[in-house]
């Protein structure tokens, strides 16, 4: 059986060596580049089942190197940086060009050594669990998965006209999950009447750049989450990178409020989605909660999906047809978590019809 080989693209040699023995740990054939340049050529040369770039290189920046790889010859790319609030808006935009997937660079953030390493591995195994069919934009499917994509990009909303009622939306991703959310946002009408709570696995610095970016293309107002910020009409709160997404009723009018919680239950993810699921239970009437679990590895928010679903609320899992890692939306099927599995197009829908009075007109 052939040993899965991957290409790491750091000017650092140190950077490079460390990498290199984690992946190596991992039964991969490990291949190194020293700049931009070498890695293009080489990933162009070779067949890699992964590739890590860095952002900041001489010769050729990340960047270029995501899109040119991305463009000539579609790879799983993980992008390895070294993260600052700065880095987050460039780090976006990788994954706009393709990129599956970003983790901290060894020696950054106070992390320790072992921590870093855990991450990267378990990251890479995620990685490689994504199709190829998926990356490679030729193939039928991914073909046809793409212009739906595209259709809701270009999707226009007439005469929408929203409930009066008060129910929240709430939805889970990880890996893949960032393009999935800017659709969301992108296609709801400005009276949508429903607040949307979002936990996007992500780094800390990276929420508040997201919710900004959100915010810049949506017409509804998005934020990233804070103690205290009120869970109102037609508002989208992304989870704070480093904190658990509570929820909580104000004594003074019993309206709904974020609450932000430390990770007292040591979750591998912070924010966590089970986290945010477990606390609408306790805080929300279930049978006002629609929630929705995206892409992504492992099982968080499997659990409290399950829970939601047993109380009352009307829960939509992903379905692998569109989910970049079937993972998360798997578990929360396999344990019955789910009333709909759907995939993504359908999913948009299912929210635009969730806070329409009488269906959803499109133009």
């Amino acid at each position: 059986m052939r040993r899965k080989k991957v290409l790491i693209i750091d000017d650092s040699a140190l950077v490079r060596r460390i990498l290199k023995k984690f992946l190596e740990d991992l039964g991969l054939e490990v291949d190194t580049a020293k700049d931009g340049e070498e890695g293009i050529k080489k990933a162009l040369e070779n067949d890699y089942d992964i590739i890590t770039v860095d952002i900041e290189m001489p010769k050729k920046g990340g960047l270029d190197v995501i899109k040119e790889i991305m463009d000539k010859k579609p790879t799983r790319i993980l992008v390895i940086s070294a993260y600052s609030t700065e880095d987050a808006e460039v780090t976006l935009k990788a994954l706009d060009l393709g990129a599956l997937g970003y983790i901290t660079k060894p020696g950054t953030l106070g992390a320790t050594l072992q921590q870093i390493e855990k991450e990267i591995k378990e990251k890479i195994k995620e990685i490689l669990d994504v199709p190829k069919f998926k990356i490679l934009m030729n193939k039928n499917k991914a073909l046809k998965l793409k212009q739906d994509f595209d259709k809701l990009d270009n999707l226009k909303i007439e005469n929408f006209q929203a409930k009066d009622d008060l129910k929240y939306v709430l939805i889970g991703a990880s890996t893949g999950g960032p393009r999935l959310i800017e659709t969301i946002v992108k296609v709801l009408p400005e009276n949508y009447p429903y607040s949307l709570c979002v936990v996007q696995h992500m780094p800390v610095n990276f929420t508040k750049k997201f919710a900004e970016r959100l915010d810049s293309i949506s017409k509804l107002k998005v934020v990233e989450a804070s103690n205290g910020e009120e869970v109102v009409t037609g508002k989208v709160i992304i989870g704070k990178g480093g904190w658990h997404l509570h929820f909580a009723r104000r004594s003074s009018d019993n309206m709904v409020i974020c609450k932000l919680a430390p990770n007292t239950a040591k979750r591998f993810f912070v924010p966590s989605v089970d986290e945010m699921f477990f606390s609408a239970l306790e805080v929300m009437n279930p049978k006002n909660i629609m929630a929705v679990l995206l892409t992504g590895i492992g099982d968080d928010g499997a659990d409290g999906m399950v829970a939601l679903k047993k109380a009352g609320a009307y829960t939509i899992a992903e379905s692998e047809e569109t989910a970049i890692v079937y993972g998360m939306p798997k578990e929360a099927y396999l344990r019955g978590g789910a009333v709909k599995v759907l995939p993504f197009p359908k999913i948009v829908e299912e929210i635009l019809k969730f806070g329409a009075k009488d269906g959803v007109h499109r133009v």
